[in-house]
């Protein structure tokens, strides 16, 4: 008796392991943190400096299993009039025909088409990028940060990720090449992305 209870114990947490493991392995979907998202760029001006500036205000998804990441999605966009520089008159500038020709509603998009892993924690995603009505492909070099509950204590311990990416894309390639090679054609990207799923 104490050797069949013994084995339908043994059973049970092996059956209870297996489910709880299969559970974890389950994709989240996260939502991105407007507030802790960013993409800065930077170019160089004239030869004389670099020029940095930034995008913020996502909407967004990200699909992610960290046993399978390379199933995963990211799907993002990003208001063109979010973009800060600050200066206004270079913010108004780069807001006008000659680079972006921005209205109310014109949005950066980014939707991945594949993900490529790397190493333990990297990977390459793949993707389309709208700015400016144009689309072209690119590639971030990006790398997982963190996974799981969130290490803040009142975020009440909902499942959250962060990455950072970096890539390089041509102005030109987006209509958006004005005053090159004077003004760099050539714009380099740092992307900083939390997210967060919904509470257990």
């Amino acid at each position: 008796m104490n050797l069949m209870k013994s084995t339908a114990l043994a059973l049970t947490t092996v059956a209870t392991t297996t489910l709880g493991t299969a559970a974890l392995a389950e994709a989240e979907t996260y939502t991105l943190d407007p507030s802790h998202s960013q993409v800065m760029f930077s170019y160089s001006h004239l030869g004389l400096s670099t020029t940095f500036g930034m995008f913020s205000g996502f909407e967004g998804e990200i699909n992610f299993d960290p046993e399978h990441p390379e199933d995963g999605s990211v799907s993002v966009s990003i208001p063109t009039l979010a973009m800060f520089t600050g200066w206004e008159a270079r913010d108004a500038h780069f807001q006008s025909e000659d680079f972006l020709g921005s209205a109310e509603g014109d949005l950066v998009t980014f939707t991945s088409t594949g993900i490529e892993v790397t190493g333990e924690d990297t990977a390459i995603i793949t993707g389309d990028l709208t700015v400016n009505g144009e689309v072209a492909e690119v590639a971030l070099d990006t790398k997982l940060n963190f996974v799981g509950a969130h290490p803040n204590p009142q975020a009440g311990g909902v499942p959250a990720v962060g990455f950072t990416a970096t890539t390089q894309i041509l102005r030109s390639d987006f209509g958006a090449g004005a005053f090159a090679p004077f003004v760099s054609d050539e714009l380099d990207l740092v992307i900083s992305i939390e997210a967060t799923g919904d509470a257990e």
